[in-house]
């Protein structure tokens, strides 16, 4: 699948379910329900009720991702430039090293969820519609960790690096410059837009930005090679301790 991807392509590429593999992690779901691993156990009314929103959640889940690269022009400390527009990301330079191009993203898990989420509430079916939208919730994370893995694997045979995801809101980066980001690489094409508060639509969507080089920095704080789906791979560089796929 990686073959369809092109790390460094100039152009939106928009990847589909006949391309993206999507599983969604029962642990990830009871954590947005506010369970914490190893501690709180769900009863079986819980568990039951996860079954029923996962089914429904996966015949309602449409994945797609659009994705594309921009070779970077200036960095600094906190500063990347690349496609036209200036991301400020603390701390980017030490954690990122030196990159030749960012690749941008947008992926989801369509507007169905919410749609029924939003059905439910209305129905007074409340603890079903919050579990399906925990489960819209971790769909859309675990599609975000999948397709910064096939970036990784689309990569490394032209002896590349990509470095882990990024995401406006998140480790002090502004949720403003999802605007920017939004430029570089359009959600158009996956039907997913921004709002005047920079919020996406639909909710179950996640824009990353990836650093791309020889010499981009990843084995120094985390090795992606150690939770990547793909457990075949020519190029592995660690073992797989865990997955984002079960």
């Amino acid at each position: 699948m990686s073959a369809a991807l092109d790390v460094r392509s100039p152009v939106p590429v928009t990847l589909d379910r006949r391309c993206l593999s999507l599983r969604v992690d029962p642990d990830e779901v009871l954590r947005f329900q506010g369970y914490k691993k190893g501690r709180d156990v769900p009863d079986a009314t819980v568990l039951a009720l996860f079954d029923e929103a996962l089914a429904l959640g996966e015949s309602l889940m449409e994945p797609r991702f659009v994705y594309r690269a921009a070779r970077v022009t200036g960095q600094e400390p906190d500063v990347i430039q690349a496609g036209g527009e200036e991301f400020h990301i603390p701390e980017i330079g030490r954690l990122w090293g030196t990159l030749e191009a960012v690749g941008a993203g947008i992926c989801t898990v369509g507007r169905a969820i919410e749609d029924r989420v939003r059905e439910l509430w209305e129905e007074r079916e409340l603890p079903l519609a919050m579990m399906l939208d925990s489960v819209g919730s971790a769909a859309v994370e675990s599609l975000a960790e999948y397709v910064n893995d096939l970036l990784c694997q689309a990569a490394i045979p032209s002896s590349m690096r990509v470095t882990n995801r990024v995401s406006p809101g998140y480790a002090g980066w502004d949720t403003a410059e999802q605007v920017a980001l939004f430029r570089l690489c359009p959600g158009l094409p996956i039907d997913v837009t921004l709002n005047d508060s920079c919020v996406m639509v639909p909710g179950k969507s996640i824009s990353i930005l990836v650093g791309i080089g020889p010499e981009a920095r990843v084995d120094h704080y985390f090795t992606q090679c150690r939770r990547c789906w793909m457990r075949d791979c020519d190029y592995r560089r660690a073992p797989a301790v865990t997955t984002v796929h079960r």
